[in-house]
């Protein structure tokens, strides 16, 4: 969905910071191929999520982000705003029977492959083209957007060509708004403070038969909601190494469930991302390998990883190594022995810096490997016990990564 389209010269000022904000997107959603010809995009456990406001189960998530930065815009300056989100595709899986009809199943297995109900992530974006007097005038510029719900079937062929069941993709309705001012600062600059508002205003309740879940609410959230926005003429202002003169404008300003930093072209600062996950200024993306997905790397840090680490760290070489073997290795975890097949508690620490952290904290988990890096840090690498994807994980090797500090043992084990 689209307000307007930018003219090719903003499109290619926002090219580089766009990658950036893809891996922002799409770091949770590997591809998870359900068939040997498809790919879909598989949503892990979402950050910078977005809740419907009746939504009001827990403290840590919002039904709105709340941006603010600085900038110093030239004379008839545009701002280009983009909005970027993933939306929660829930997939069902049916199973046909001998009389034509279908049933939902748990899962359809075949040799080579087993289709398991989940959740996809599909991309949306709102973007705007606003003059920076627009939005300095009266209570700024209300951009309302919304995505009707839709249903899509699709056949699942056994091997000898025959119809062995359907997969079902429902999006739900979902709609939000964009709210965009600036305001002039008193001082000598051209300083101006750019405030952005995302809201989620679907209108989904709880039903009222059942207490409401977090499964019930994720098709009508916004995912990863994050935001570009990029000047025709002037710059804007680090938010994270203000110049001396603007220290004061920069602690001012609020930012709730976000955090802008200058993106794009280095040396540039006329484009910034406000991200749900924190990040330096000017960030550009890396691959971790084939397959991976993406990262986001920092001049100051190796990498920026999500969520909850879910990019493994470098390993020692398996065969060579002598420190750590996934399969056999064991550690003493507050003087219990953990090793592969051990049940521990997660409890991420404040070393982290995603937002998707608060969604794991206290749930259980189950030990896939005990690894070493090159630095000699021991990992766990685990996988979620209520996770319905667990056996993908395994056979991709996609598992979470925490130190032993990060975890309390549930069990000794033999």
């Amino acid at each position: 969905m689209s307000v307007t389209s930018f003219a090719p010269e903003t499109e290619a000022r926002l090219a580089l910071a766009r990658r950036v904000a893809d891996a922002v997107l799409f770091e949770g959603c590997p591809l998870h191929p359900h068939r040997a010809t498809a790919g879909r995009s598989r949503l892990r456990r979402p950050f910078g999520v977005l809740v419907p406001p009746a939504w009001d189960a827990v403290d840590e998530e919002y039904d709105f982000q709340y941006t603010e930065c600085l900038m110093e815009p030239g004379t008839d300056a545009c701002l280009a705003v983009e909005l970027r989100f993933l939306r929660a595709r829930r997939r069902t899986v049916q199973r046909a029977r001998p009389d034509g009809e279908f049933e939902t199943v748990p899962e359809l297995a075949f040799p080579d492959e087993m289709l398991v109900p989940l959740d996809e992530g599909t991309e949306e974006h709102v973007e705007a083209l606003l003059t920076v007097a627009e939005l300095a005038g009266g209570d700024g510029i209300a951009i309302p957007f919304g995505c009707p719900a839709s249903e899509e079937s699709e056949a699942v062929l056994d091997g000898d060509g025959r119809v062995a069941g359907r997969l079902i993709h429902r999006h739900e309705e979902i709609s939000g708004v964009l709210r965009l001012s600036a305001r002039r600062l008193e001082g000598p600059f051209r300083l101006m403070r750019l405030t952005a508002v995302v809201e989620n205003t679907s209108g989904w309740t709880p039903a009222e038969e059942r207490p409401a879940d977090r499964d019930a609410a994720l098709p009508h959230c916004l995912v990863a909601t994050h935001l570009l926005m990029g000047l025709s003429a002037g710059s804007f202002l680090s938010m994270t190494d203000p110049p001396e003169w603007a220290k004061g404008a920069a602690a001012s300003c609020r930012n709730l469930h976000t955090w802008p930093v200058l993106a794009g072209e280095r040396g540039r600062a006329d484009v910034v991302l406000s991200s749900p996950v924190i990040l330096e200024d000017y960030p550009v993306p890396a691959p971790e390998g084939p397959g991976a997905p993406p990262v986001v790397h920092t001049p100051e840090a190796d990498a920026i990883r999500g969520p909850a680490g879910s990019a493994p760290p470098e390993w020692r070489d398996p065969v060579t190594a002598t420190e750590a073997t996934p399969v056999s290795d064991r550690i003493v975890v507050e003087g219990r022995s953990v090793g592969v097949g051990s049940r521990v508690r997660l409890k991420p620490g404040m070393r982290r810096t995603d937002a998707q952290d608060l969604f794991l904290r206290g749930r259980t988990a189950r030990v896939e490997a005990v690894l070493n890096d090159v630095d000699d840090t021991v990992y766990l690498a685990v996988t979620v016990e209520d996770d319905p994807g667990a056996d993908i994980r395994r056979v991709q090797g996609t598992f979470l990564y925490f130190r032993p500090d990060e975890v309390t043992p549930l069990e000794d084990d033999a």
